[in-house]
């Protein structure tokens, strides 16, 4: 283990390409910052999915695998299967893990598939331009949801952290957040933590975290990073889901 001062050493010099008080850069440094730290920056291999953080691995300085729209738990498990030795993590968007890769997910998560998911939930379909996401609010609006999301119509949102602590196969799922500082640490932790059971061998592990998107909500950053404690965490309650070796 080492302290991880500056940029850490698992990200490369490129400049990120997100959009203004998106939550995903700090969450490419929070996985980077516990790589160095634990040392297992040759073992790691990402898997970024399509969406806004399709181009993760030009911000990676490790080894990264493209995946499919919504197959990064599948091209994990092939990846785990054939190198057991090697931290392997899937990350994901809410349309990527919770639409198009229900399945691939679920099933992943059932057979207890000793991989770490990074779960990135911002309510929407971020890439494409804010269209309703699985994960989208009751009442929030969209660019196919312009009255707000309606439970008749549309469903509810789906909260992929507790359908998933029900299967027997995961072992360790916390929601956290990147809104504040606080959030960040406990991010981090989080992140760690699935690592750590990968490494030993626990099992399925995931840190779903809420996002903001400022661009796509229509607000600013600091009204976003305020929208996520004051409405989005109310449907999606931060904490432990899950931990086999805790409680949850």
């Amino acid at each position: 283990m080492k302290k991880v001062f500056g940029k850490p050493e698992s990200l490369k010099d490129a400049i990120f390409h997100y959009c203004a008080g998106c939550g995903h850069s700090i969450t490419h440094r929070l996985i980077a910052e516990v790589i160095d730290e634990m040392g297992i920056r040759d073992i790691a291999i990402g898997i970024p999915p399509a969406g806004c953080a399709v181009l993760a691995y030009n911000y990676f300085d490790i080894d990264m695998l493209e995946a499919p729209h919504g197959r990064g738990c599948a091209v994990a498990t092939g990846m785990k299967r054939t190198l057991p030795d090697k931290l392997i993590f899937s990350y994901q968007g809410d349309g990527d893990l919770a639409a198009i890769g229900t399945a691939e997910t679920f099933h992943a998560a059932n057979r207890g598939e000793n991989i770490t998911v990074i779960f990135i939930n911002n309510a929407v379909y971020g890439m494409t331009g804010g269209q309703m996401a699985p994960t989208t609010l009751l009442g929030q609006a969209s660019t196919t949801s312009p009255p707000g999301r309606n439970a008749i119509l549309d469903g509810y949102p789906v909260r992929m952290s507790e359908i998933l602590a029900l299967l027997e196969g995961t072992k360790y799922i916390e929601r956290c957040a990147v809104n504040t500082p606080a959030n960040i640490i406990r991010t981090r932790r989080a992140i760690k933590k699935a690592f750590q059971y990968q490494m030993d061998d626990v099992g399925f592990t995931m840190v779903e975290v809420l996002s903001q998107c400022p661009t796509n909500w229509k607000m600013t950053p600091i009204d976003a990073c305020k929208w996520i404690d004051e409405v989005m965490a109310l449907s999606f309650p931060p904490g432990v889901i899950k931990d086999i070796k805790g409680k949850g």
